[in-house]
């Protein structure tokens, strides 16, 4: 093309009578500068401004905030043990009980004539088995016939203090000192057995916060461990807690465990209020010692325990995208398992504006940051 250019140009000068020196060094000069000035340009624009960070040894141990519910340590539902119509409920959520108070009690009128009932059988298997006896001592029955009246009256009479159980629970009592939580009967319901109609927590027992963990995270959580609570209704003031229980097995629908934290003694806490405990997690078990933790800027395409990050290689200023193995997302970054080796700088920002073998810059700082 220059060659072209050239024959063209010396034919035009030469004719207008420019001299051919002056054409010979044109033509010297095309060539440097299309092959000098376009590859700078290029490798000008090509640069990339980017922050980096470098990959640092991880301790393994974080803070997490998990949203829970107050609840108080005990709460008791409580129902009868027989069909029956309620006659009466004596309370209203949010009264308070003593022990042993009637809370509610059944209509026991079909509960006093199944009781009746049960004793006219008793007597009748009484009379039944004496009329046996007498008989088999005259010789006029034989042995299996008093058995079987015996038999008859033990039945009898386990029928009637079945019934007579019965009508003691057509009456609820409170199992302790404590609050109305909830009053899902009312009078003239049929109840059915073990159908809450009351529900009582118990005062003494305090007030814990539940939250639901998941379970790499309950597995790093030990009993007796401090928390942070901050509960909005009851202002900024965090309460001191501590983890009082961990449950043993998942939640079959969201596969989370029930973990308590204890909370101090405070007129204002209620069952149902919204808070949130922050817990000091340990590092998890078998995590590797060579792990490095990143900033969760510099990760992208991450999928199941892979992701991808650009490294930076400080001779040339070029990036080199690279496979990296993940663990658990902190609160301070995403934990490398594989494919790192400390101090090495990894792009946190603008990733997305970035190709393999790209050319990169480092962005300056702002002030006072």
């Amino acid at each position: 093309m220059a060659m072209i250019g050239l024959s063209r140009l010396t034919r035009a000068q030469a004719q207008a009578g420019w001299p051919l020196l002056t054409v010979a060094a044109v033509a010297l000069l095309l060539p440097a500068c299309s092959t000098e000035t376009a590859p700078a340009k290029a490798r000008a624009e090509a640069a990339v401004p980017v922050r980096v960070a470098a990959a640092a040894p991880a301790s393994g141990a974080s803070d997490l905030v998990v949203a829970g519910t107050v609840r108080l340590k005990r709460e008791t539902p409580l129902g009868f043990n027989t069909p029956g119509r309620i006659a009466a409920i004596n309370v209203r959520e949010g009264d308070r009980v003593a022990a042993g108070q009637v809370l509610a009690r059944l209509d026991t009128t079909a509960l006093g004539a199944a009781q009746a009932s049960a004793a006219a059988e008793v007597v009748r298997a009484g009379a039944d088995l004496k009329r046996s006896e007498d008989l088999f001592a005259r010789g006029w029955v034989t042995a299996a016939r008093v058995e079987q009246a015996r038999a008859s009256m033990a039945a009898a009479q386990a029928r009637a203090r079945a019934a007579g159980f019965d009508v003691t629970l057509a009456v609820l009592r409170a199992p302790a000192s404590g609050v109305v939580l909830a009053r899902p009967g009312e009078p003239g319901q049929i109840a059915q057995p073990g159908q809450t109609v009351l529900t009582i927590g118990e005062l003494s027992q305090g007030f814990v916060l539940q939250v639901p963990l998941a379970d790499r995270d309950a597995a790093r959580v030990k009993l007796g461990q401090p928390a942070q609570v901050a509960i909005p209704a009851l202002g900024g003031t965090a309460l001191p807690g501590t983890v009082s229980e961990v449950g043993a097995r998942g939640d079959d629908g969201t596969g989370t465990f029930r973990i308590e934290v204890k909370l101090p003694a405070d007129a204002r806490l209620a069952s149902g209020q919204i808070g949130q405990a922050r817990l000091a997690l340990g590092a998890a078990a078998g995590a590797a010692a060579a792990s490095l933790q990143v900033p969760a800027t510099a990760v992208f395409s991450a999928r199941a325990d892979e992701g991808f990050v650009f490294v930076l290689e400080p001779v040339t200023g070029r990036v080199r995208q690279r496979l990296v193995g993940l663990g658990a997302v902190e609160s301070t970054g995403v934990i490398v398992t594989s494919g790192l080796k400390p101090g090495e700088q990894v792009v946190t920002s603008g990733v997305d504006r970035l190709r393999d073998g790209q050319v990169v810059t480092l962005a300056k700082t702002p002030a006072g940051r």
